[in-house]
């Protein structure tokens, strides 16, 4: 799972799946996008004006709950 945010058009992407899939977007609203691959698979969600969306105008903190995961870090 990698997720990403966009500062500067304020919108979060999380995707779920690696790899390339030709997908359907679903929208749910104007702000939240859900991309369907093969099989109804979901692949990736996509929130525009995360800040407001998700909260307090300010991007909310991720908590990871019982996921093995591997922290990656990439210079700007």
């Amino acid at each position: 799972m990698k997720i990403s945010y966009d500062q500067e058009t304020d919108s979060l992407y999380i995707r779920l799946v690696d790899g390339y899939h030709e997908c359907r977007t679903l929208r749910l609203n104007d702000e939240i996008a859900l991309n369907i691959g093969a099989g109804e698979v979901l692949v990736s969600v996509e929130i525009l004006d995360a800040s407001l969306v998700l909260g307090s105008g300010q991007v909310p903190q991720v908590v990871l709950e019982n996921i093995p995961f591997q922290v990656v870090s990439t210079a700007a």
